[in-house]
């Protein structure tokens, strides 16, 4: 017997419903009567693009979808039991303890104001009646289990403290608290690194095997599904397209739609070299160290060394990656870069002008040649203004296109630019996909025609072929404006198409950096070794 079953889903908007979205799906189910079974110690990868509706078949498992959506016809089995008949208290003994799952952004899931004892304690205490010393044990097992450093000082964190990787892997830790039989993880390792990445996955598939967890994985990383699925179900407008054994689906893909997929991955050829470097951005020995405090006077004990004599340089025109993990300070050195965190030592020369010493003031100026692409579009835009205002609130406070109708012009083409249309500058953040997002996103960062961009993480929460538009977006808007990118990222699989250099940063400090092709063919350090032989590789039959 399954330990999962979806018979003929089908999901819907209600008949009352927002005219805009009545007229956007004109009738047409956003889940499409789909079936699909998961046996136990079975991974079944649920792909497809954004808006597909993977996600909320994973939600209709667990009876988590909003109330302006209707389950209006299907059955969900768990071990023979008919979810669809329980009661909301009923359910309530379900989630977390027999049915788990992980959330796509751990920031918007985590709670800001508990610490991390609270928050994955929470479901030991209401289902294992832990108390005390032994659920304090028992969360410190879970945060080692999934990688996150000195887990016994990190009890009192609150989420604010953690990165974007760790911060997933408390949800993952929160999920497999209770050993559940099943889990439904949705977008797991999106914000990792590829080393962590593998260190995850092979902890979910050691722990499926043992426990016998049927595991529903929602995925956009094709390499993921190929070493980890036993079966695919490849989910387009609500409907399961194809659904086969993992080995088959890439050797002998199907649909036309499967083998799109699978094409759009990041192709491995290297970008030359510039013929005549021009140098943009200089830094030299970059020191980024938080001080440590102690006592009630909060003195200064130690410092924190996020980044620790950094050196590279950006040509004009060129694209530069920064890689490492979670936690080695990639970030830190773009926010440096942008004025955002103080230097503890170091200097900054950007176009001939050394940036590092200037005021807040003076460095305005420089707000327009260096502008931002934030990891995560949605919580970098103000969910109360719209398109229009967004893209034109950095034009108006940097005095560009002071005239109204100037400016208007200018907003219209940006959208037209990025791929978007004319009407979008009146929506909000809100009714748009990660990928439109993304896009908006970009077109914020070009509006004031900047020399460089520093670009972090754009691409992590994307699907596949989405985010092969989005990077293909960026080389465009590079050949056209003459752009220079730091692109800091954690997929290794786009740096071959994307980047002219690598830079390699682990622990604060660069180990490596060189042309594209010769860091990624032939890596001298240790470390860049252990990265490139963590990536997933996919071996298809096309």
């Amino acid at each position: 017997m399954s330990l999962l079953t979806v018979r003929d889903l089908t999901i819907e908007l209600p008949a009352l419903v927002n005219a805009r979205q009545a007229r956007r799906h004109q009738g047409q189910p956003l889940v499409n009567g789909i079936s699909f079974s998961i046996a136990a110690g079975e991974i079944l990868a649920l792909v497809g693009e954004s808006g597909s509706g993977k996600s909320l078949t994973a939600l209709a498992i667990l009876r988590l979808l909003p109330d302006t959506l209707s389950i209006t016809g299907g059955v969900i089995e768990l071990a023979g039991d008919n979810l669809f008949e329980r009661t909301e208290r009923q359910m309530n003994a379900v989630r977390g303890y027999r049915a788990a799952m992980i959330f796509q952004e751990p920031q918007s899931a985590l709670n800001p104001v508990q610490t991390l004892l609270q928050q994955i304690g929470e479901v030991l205490v209401l289902h294992k009646g832990l108390t005390g010393a032994a659920l304090k044990t028992a969360v410190i097992n879970l945060l080692e289990e999934v990688g996150i450093p000195d887990p016994r000082q990190r009890l009192s964190w609150y989420p604010h403290q953690l990165s974007g990787g760790q911060k997933q892997r408390v949800m993952i830790a929160m999920a497999l608290a209770c050993e559940p039989e099943l889990l439904v993880a949705d977008e797991p390792t999106t914000a990792l690194d590829v080393t962590i990445q593998k260190q995850i996955l092979d902890l979910l598939n050691q722990i499926r095997r043992a426990r016998k967890l049927g595991v529903l994985l929602i995925t956009h990383d094709m390499g993921v599904v190929s070493e980890m699925a036993d079966r695919v179900a490849v989910m387009r407008h609500g409907e399961i397209l194809e659904y086969r054994p993992g080995d088959e689906f890439f050797v002998s893909p199907q649909h036309e739609y499967s083998r799109q997929l699978i094409h759009s991955l990041p192709r491995r050829d290297f970008r030359q070299p510039l013929t005549t470097p021009e140098p943009l951005l200089t830094v030299e020995g970059l020191k980024v160290w938080f001080p440590q405090r102690h006592g009630v006077l909060q003195r200064v004990v130690g410092h924190t060394r996020a980044v620790d004599g950094v050196s590279f340089q950006i040509h004009k025109g060129e694209t530069l990656a920064l890689v490492g993990e979670s936690g080695s300070g990639k970030s830190t050195v773009g926010r440096a870069i942008l004025a955002l965190e103080p230097l503890y030592a170091g200097c900054i020369t950007f176009d001939g002008q050394r940036i590092d010493q200037l005021s807040q003031a003076e460095f305005r100026a420089y707000r327009k040649r260096i502008q931002v692409i934030f990891q995560d579009p949605f919580s970098s835009m103000n969910p109360r203004m719209t398109i229009r205002e967004i893209l034109a609130e950095g034009m108006i406070s940097l005095g560009l296109a002071d005239d109204h109708q100037q400016r208007e012009a200018k907003l219209q083409t940006l959208l037209l630019r990025v791929g978007m249309a004319v009407e979008h500058l009146d929506r909000y953040p809100h009714e748009f996909s990660g990928g439109q997002r993304q896009r908006i996103a970009i077109a914020r960062a070009i509006a004031v025609e900047p020399d460089l961009i520093i670009c972090d993480e754009p691409t992590s929460a994307l699907d596949v072929s989405i985010r092969g538009q989005v990077l293909a977006l960026l080389q465009e808007l590079q050949q056209e404006m003459g752009l220079s990118y730091l692109f800091i990222t954690h997929d290794l699989s786009i740096i071959p198409h994307l980047a002219h250099r690598v830079a390699v940063m682990s622990q604060g400090v660069l180990v490596e950096q060189g042309e594209c092709a010769s860091v990624m063919n032939q890596p001298q350090d240790s470390y860049t070794q252990a990265l490139l032989a963590a990536a997933p590789v996919i071996c298809t039959g096309l």
